[in-house]
């Protein structure tokens, strides 16, 4: 792991859904951009000593050339990191799983998914709401036609932790989620607006054609956004509405998905993840949970206990650990992965950049058409 040490929120996240499901061993980590940090938050995770390292440079290289070397790397760092971590990995030959976004610039996404293709390298990035067993029923659902054809999909993610100016008080997660050089150019729009991009682009799996943004910050002294709205325009001329903020009182992670079409309609909400609910045109509303009846293979294979006994965040995350173990295991014996195995990769990573500054491109020019090119 590099990043993630003493005092932040999403190392402990990896950690856990790293081992949640059997599959991997933590062995080696650059924890903190400082020494003594770095020192302390591998001790105190049992590291042995030898492969505490005080930069991810270093380790890259001593992994290398370890026999008992390192297979895959977490990358948990703010945002402006996440470039020069993964290309240093990747030239060692090593796997990465990367949170999100993948990169401040699409010039650095771009260059990195070339690196990645040519290395021939497994990369994927931590959109764990696609682990979901039910975003994946729905998902399915739709590529069964199910719904007819996608006429409206509607997605919003509402949180209320930065109505005030708490990065101004010292608070580590706002700091450097507000800070420009940290976070890169896309505040609110970047740390959660590319979740719920991301998971209406996996649900449908319509790509997304042009865009026209309002980008807003509300919080006086603030130097990033904290509110986004959004038009969409899909290949198949359905239309999409994204609604992402940081300053909606009342609400803690309020990710919600809509999908109609012409036989029907789905709702997913982040916050009770175990129920979807299934609206065919002309019948009363079904609700479908996770482990009941009726469900298709592809959320029936990431579930792990029985309908009534709640999965949440961190088993999401698990999954998403666990498909890219699958694929690290199959790429140890020359093979692809079993069709079924489903994370996103760094074609999905390079799409959230390039969404993140066509989102900016267009607030900036006073809201306007802005067209999402294609680059998986």
């Amino acid at each position: 792991m590099v990043g993630g040490g003493e005092g932040a929120f999403i190392g402990a996240v990896h950690r856990i859904a790293a081992r949640l499901d059997d599959r991997y061993t933590l062995v080696a980590g650059a924890l903190s951009s400082t020494p003594a940090k770095a020192l302390r938050s591998g001790r105190a995770l049992g590291l042995d000593p030898a492969r505490i390292y005080a930069d991810f440079a270093a380790m890259a290289l001593r992994e290398r050339g370890r026999k008992d070397g390192i297979e895959a790397v977490c990358i948990a760092t703010p945002n402006h990191m996440h470039a020069a971590v993964a290309t240093e990995f990747l030239k060692a030959g090593i796997h990465v799983i990367c949170d999100k976004p993948l990169t401040t610039t699409l010039k650095q996404a771009r260059k990195l998914q070339s690196l990645v293709r040519q290395s021939g390298l497994i990369f994927a990035v931590t959109h764990n709401y696609t682990g979901y067993p039910m975003v994946r029923q729905a998902r399915e659902m739709v590529r069964e036609g199910r719904l007819g054809e996608i006429r409206v999909v509607q997605i919003e993610y509402p949180e209320d932790w930065l109505t005030e100016r708490i990065e101004a008080s010292g608070h580590k997660q706002a700091g450097w989620r507000t800070d420009p050089a940290r976070s890169g150019p896309g505040g609110c729009v970047g740390d959660i607006g590319t979740h719920a991009y991301n998971l209406a682009d996996f649900v449908t799996g319509i790509p997304v054609t042009e865009i026209l943004a309002e980008l807003s910050t509300f919080v006086r002294g603030r130097r990033l956004d904290d509110n986004v709205h959004m038009l969409l325009r899909y290949a198949n001329g359905a239309r999409g509405g994204l609604w992402a903020s940081q300053v909606a009182p009342g609400n803690d992670n309020g990710l919600r998905l809509r999908v109609y079409g012409a036989r029907g309609g789905l709702e997913w909400r982040q916050e009770q993840p175990n129920q979807l609910y299934w609206s065919p045109y002309g019948e009363p509303t079904r609700r479908l949970s996770r482990g009941g009846p009726g469900l298709g293979a592809a959320a029936t294979r990431v579930s792990r206990i029985p309908a009534g006994h709640p999965e949440g965040y961190l088993e999401s995350f698990a999954t998403i650990y666990s498909e890219v173990a699958a694929a690290i295991r199959a790429a140890r014996d020359r093979r692809k992965p079993d069709k079924a195995v489903l994370f996103p990769t760094i074609d999905d990573g390079v799409k959230g950049v390039a969404f993140i500054e066509a989102a900016i491109a267009s607030s900036r020019r006073g809201g306007v058409w802005v067209k999402l090119r294609p680059y998986a």
